[in-house]
């Protein structure tokens, strides 16, 4: 008699064991949450599809890892609550690693790290705190850049947007009297372009380790450990192979990779 509710249990654990191994992903297929909005590492072409230094990773990635990706746009402030819905598996649209946002989610090791800067109007000028006070600084809202708008220039008006690109746009209206914002994106996504004539780096890029983290990694779920292990193996064999410089040359000519 005793025997018997052991036996049993030991059956429903089983079942529960082939239940969730049945069930577990084998990664053939990865859905990559992208954002769109975020040139030259993400955007839309006038075809309409997708572009960038971020799409591009993310395609070698998954041909790498023999998967089939699939890209999905999200805005960028519900990049993280998508993920945790299951909406996609891995988001790859340049998210900074930093410690507050490893309490949400599984970071892989950095694809790049590039510095924080100011863009604004004229020559490089001074952007103390002091300096900027009451002047209107554009972020995008919930990046490291809004937080360390927030955390460094209370005295200045932060105006939060949905897109870089929208930012982009008021500051060259005259709306704006600089951008907190990734130094390549402004560069390639502003600077070099006809709108961003006259504008220019403001002082020298900023820092703040707890805030900017240590470069741009690829989010997943806590409990997709084999899919990081996957993207880990996958960045290590793009570095390796060429891949990585071949893609990178395509947008950049300076090492993207950084230190």
């Amino acid at each position: 008699m005793t025997r018997r509710p052991l036996i049993a249990l030991l059956a429903l654990l089983a079942s529960l064991t082939l239940t969730a191994h049945a069930q577990a992903p084998d990664w053939k297929k990865v859905r990559i949450g992208v954002e769109g909005a975020y040139p030259p590492f993400s955007e839309v072409g006038t075809d309409g599809k997708l572009k960038g230094f971020d799409i591009d990773i993310a395609m070698a990635l998954c041909a790498e890892m023999k998967a089939e990706c699939v890209l999905v746009q999200q805005d960028w402030d519900g990049m993280i609550p998508s993920l945790q819905a299951r909406k996609f598996d891995a988001i790859i649209a340049s998210m900074a690693i930093t410690p507050e946002r490893q309490k949400q989610v599984n970071f892989s090791n950095k694809y790049y790290n590039t510095p924080p800067a100011f863009i604004g109007k004229g020559a490089p000028r001074d952007i103390s705190p002091a300096a900027m006070k009451a002047k209107k600084i554009g972020v995008q809202r919930t990046t490291s850049h809004d937080r360390y708008a927030t955390k460094y220039y209370a005295g200045s008006e932060i105006v939060r947007y949905a897109k870089q690109d929208d930012i982009f746009l008021d500051l060259a209206a005259g709306r704006l009297d600089a951008t907190l914002c990734d130094q390549v994106a402004g560069s390639e996504g502003f600077l070099k372009k006809p709108a961003g004539k006259g504008f220019a780096v403001l002082g020298n890029p900023v820092d703040d380790p707890e805030i900017f983290g240590t470069g741009s990694g690829i989010a997943m779920r806590k409990a997709d450990t084999a899919l990081l292990d996957k993207f880990n193996a996958a960045i290590a064999a793009v570095r390796a192979n060429g891949t990585y410089k071949k893609l990178q040359d395509k947008y950049f000519d300076f090492d993207i990779y950084g230190k």
